[in-house]
């Protein structure tokens, strides 16, 4: 098949388009966008499919479907984050001519109130997962600055603990506190494992298949 002799120009205009500074700030915005899409669905979609088909009831259409409805909200929602975030601190550094550290923070903050602020699952289940990781770094930083006494030894092992032991009081007497994905997996580690009626739910099966 002959290639349009208009493609090699097309594609010479496009990459010379590319190439320009003064457009950098919204190719950015574009190409982050992209990137935002690409990154949520690699992200969601194993996620989706491991704990929809361990923890979920229902038809495989159903099962396909809610696989498919997650992946598309995770990567929407990131795109659209990355794009608005990117904006907004382009927007600020060209209004005020430099780029400051608390143009990032507000640029952040504006975005996540848009695009992650509803109360759903998938948003619980990102902002969790960022949350326990700004915390170590928060520590970390307070360390290098000199606002946190730097351990004397590693405090790893005692952070484990302690993470370990509350999440199991708060499974075995505040159930209703925990996530709903993280009640799922416990019930099936913790709760599960201690019913059984003969060798096929003792090994095979974690619970007894329906009798016909």
């Amino acid at each position: 098949m002959a290639v349009p002799p208009q493609l090699p120009a097309l594609l010479h205009a496009v990459n010379a388009l590319l190439r320009k500074r003064r457009y950098h700030a919204a190719l950015a915005m574009l190409k982050g966008f992209r990137n935002g899409a690409v990154y949520g669905a690699k992200i969601r979609a194993p996620h989706a499919l491991v704990m929809t088909f361990l923890f979920r009831s229902g038809s495989f259409q159903d099962k396909l479907w809610t696989i498919l409805q997650a992946t598309y909200t995770h990567s929407r929602n990131l795109a659209c984050f990355v794009f608005t975030y990117k904006g907004l601190c382009a927007l600020q550094s060209h209004v005020q001519g430099d780029t400051y550290q608390v143009h990032s923070f507000l640029a952040a903050f504006i975005g996540s109130l848009l695009v992650f602020g509803d109360n759903n699952n998938i948003n619980s289940q990102i902002n969790m997962y960022l949350l326990s990781r700004v915390l170590f770094a928060l520590c970390r930083l307070g360390v290098e600055k000199g606002y946190i006494p730097e351990p004397r030894w590693d405090l790893f092992r005692l952070f484990t603990a302690v993470v370990w032991g509350l999440v199991l009081w708060l499974f075995e007497y505040h159930r209703p506190t925990l996530q709903p994905s993280l009640q799922s997996s416990m019930t099936y580690l913790y709760q599960d494992s201690n019913v059984w009626h003969d060798i096929s739910d003792f090994l095979l099966y974690n619970k007894s298949l329906p009798s016909k």
